[in-house]
């Protein structure tokens, strides 16, 4: 196996990059990314004991147990503001301190089927919206106050990129730990 460097361990597969517009091919791949990433968050952690669960998938990073439980969080955020650019003509969004809530009791203490039932029905439903935009609708803006305008047909990549990222966190350190 490959030496794992402190940047390989946090971004197993990169950061999401975009070279050019966003396809309706493009479109589709992620569509599906999100819609079968639930599964494969469940498949990955199926096996694994409360102690697995809650060890770190690097050092210093998160346990699975809060990766399980930041993926719901941040993909019902999303989903969100895809609502509000979908309803509201540009609208600042509000961001939250991913980190802080990480900290939450739920984050240690809930089990991650909570979790896991929830992100399946919120793709379950992010999915239908998404395949029903229109060119239009996926051209529309929200704005973010750190990072600024945000178009829906990039968002679609970049959280079918956020999945992909913290399903890679979990899978490796299963097989880092010989799982």
């Amino acid at each position: 196996m490959a030496q794992s460097t402190p940047e390989s361990l946090r971004y197993p597969i990169g950061h999401f990059e975009l070279d050019g517009p966003v396809t309706d091919d493009d479109l589709a791949f992620w569509i599906g990314q999100i819609e079968v990433l639930p599964e494969e968050i469940r498949e990955a952690v199926s096996d694994l004991t409360d102690e697995q669960l809650d060890t770190p998938y690097r050092p210093g990073g998160w346990t699975i147990r809060q990766v399980v439980h930041h993926l719901s969080d941040s993909h019902l955020n999303s989903y969100v503001r895809f609502k509000w650019a979908l309803t509201e003509d540009e609208p600042t969004i509000k961001a939250y301190d991913e980190k802080r809530w990480a900290e939450l009791a739920e984050y240690r203490e809930l089990p991650i089927e909570t979790s896991l039932e929830f992100l399946a029905l919120l793709h379950a439903k992010w999915a239908v919206l998404l395949r029903s935009l229109t060119r239009e609708q996926l051209a529309r803006r929200f704005v973010h106050p750190e990072s600024g305008p945000t178009e829906l047909a990039w968002n679609v990549g970049n959280y079918a990129w956020h999945g992909r990222h913290h399903l890679a966190h979990v899978t490796r350190a299963i097989e880092r730990e010989g799982w």
